[in-house]
């Protein structure tokens, strides 16, 4: 079974949007944004998801959204929110299903004080006003099961040890170098470049999902995800170029 939503992630944000415009105040719309810190008293939910795909989603909020009656005048706000975004994780796996045939379930759903590290932003659009929600996804595929190794009749392997670094290396271990973070590109013609202005969106080759690069000189020694550490950007890195290939960076020194 195929279709254009495959990632749990995908299943939640479609869903979200939905679910929103139709039971909140003020005709909301949920659209995807640039990060922001929230501050010690934002607050949100995470969902357990169990089955052929498994992990744990967050949700952050915005605390200023308490103050707006979203969720219906007279109604415990942050409760409110905690059924609402409970019911999207359970819509979305229903809509994961459809659209995958992938079969998982909502094992648990808990209030979480806020997330260090996050996967999205999103923007809640509700009259005049704006709200920021972060999204962790840690929901993914589970690996197979390693087989077991036989160790009866082969020795224990050893890891060889690291070879030093040469003299000559050793010598550029103290040099600073500026590392930026890539989190994707777009070829433009030069008119639409011209045209831009305060406003305009350009639309990269990279989803928010995927992993950002870290590039010294013009190479890649580094992926990873963006965190906010201290009300600052940060990268938590999952994967690392080859010493080799990132000994490489320093050419653009010279």
């Amino acid at each position: 079974m195929s279709g254009t939503m495959k990632s749990y992630f995908e299943c939640w944000t479609g869903v979200a949007q939905a679910l929103f415009a139709q039971a909140l105040a003020g005709e909301p719309e949920l659209a995807e944004s640039l990060p922001k810190p929230l501050g010690p008293d934002a607050f949100g939910f995470a969902a357990t998801i169990a089955g052929d795909v498994e992990g744990r989603f967050s949700v952050v909020l915005d605390p200023a959204i308490l103050e707006s009656p979203l969720v219906g005048e007279g109604v415990d706000q942050k409760a409110g929110w905690g059924e609402l975004l409970k019911e999207v994780a359970e819509a979305a796996v229903g809509e994961l299903l459809a659209k995958t045939g992938k079969k998982c379930r909502v094992e648990g759903f808990v209030e979480i004080a806020g997330e260090s590290k996050i996967s999205c932003a999103f923007q809640l659009k509700a009259g005049e006003r704006a709200f920021a929600i972060l999204v962790r996804d840690e929901v993914r595929v589970p690996k197979p099961a390693a087989e077991p190794r036989s160790t009866a009749s082969t020795p224990a392997s050893v890891d060889p040890a690291p070879a030093a670094l040469s003299a000559g290396v050793e010598l550029l271990l103290d040099i600073e170098l500026e590392a930026a973070l890539r989190f994707g590109c777009k070829e433009l013609p030069l008119a639409e470049v011209l045209d831009l202005g305060p406003g305009d969106v350009v639309q990269l080759d990279r989803n928010v999902a995927d992993p950002v690069d870290l590039i010294v000189g013009d190479k890649i020694v580094a992926r990873g995800e963006v965190v906010l550490v201290n009300g600052n950007f940060g990268l938590r890195v999952t994967e690392v170029a080859s010493p080799k290939r990132r000994l490489e960076s320093i050419r653009c020194l010279f």
